[in-house]
C-alpha cells in the first residue's frame, strides 16, 4: 500500500488519467444497464422482426442505404432526424422499431429521439449494419 502511495505522489497525472479511465469506465456500464434503449444483437434483431413484426429504421445517408439495407428497412432522411421530424412513423408507434446506423454508434441519439417522440419500443442494433453484414444475414439493394 506505501508504494502505492507513492506512485500517486510521484505520478499524480498518470494517475488522474487512470482515475478518469476508471471512472469513464464505470459509468459506460451503469449507464448502459439502466438506458431505456437496449442495444441488440443480430439475433434478437431478428427475432423481434419475425415474432413481432418489428420496424427497422435506417438512419444512414441514401447512397449507402441502396448499396445494401437489411430486408423490409425503411430509411430516413437526415433533414427529417434533426429536425426530430417522426411524422411518418406515427403509425408504427406501438410497434417495436430498430434503429440501425453504420456502425451502432449514432443510433443511439435517434432512439433517444424516437422515445421523447412517444415511441415506447426502441432499440440499437448493436455494431449496425456492420455486425449485419458480418453475420452474414440477408441484404437487400
Amino acid at each position: 500500500m506505501q508504494q502505492f502511495i507513492e506512485f500517486v505522489g510521484n505520478h499524480y497525472l498518470l494517475s488522474s488519467a487512470w482515475a478518469a479511465l476508471a471512472v469513464l469506465l464505470v459509468y459506460s456500464l451503469v449507464s448502459g444497464r439502466f438506458s431505456p434503449i437496449k442495444e441488440l444483437g443480430t439475433h434478437e434483431v431478428t427475432m423481434l422482426m419475425n415474432k413481432q413484426d418489428a420496424l427497422v429504421l435506417d438512419i444512414r445517408a441514401q447512397n449507402e442505404f441502396k448499396k445494401g439495407h437489411i430486408l423490409g428497412a425503411k430509411q430516413i432522411a437526415s433533414e427529417k432526424l434533426n429536425k426530430g421530424d417522426f411524422s411518418s412513423l406515427e403509425n408504427h408507434k406501438s410497434k417495436p422499431i430498430i434503429v440501425v446506423c453504420a456502425m451502432g454508434m449514432t443510433a443511439k441519439r435517434t432512439a433517444t429521439q424516437l422515445l421523447k417522440a412517444g415511441f415506447s419500443q426502441v432499440s440499437v442494433l448493436k455494431g449496425g449494419m456492420n455486425a449485419w453484414s458480418s453475420a452474414n444475414l440477408p441484404i437487400a439493394k
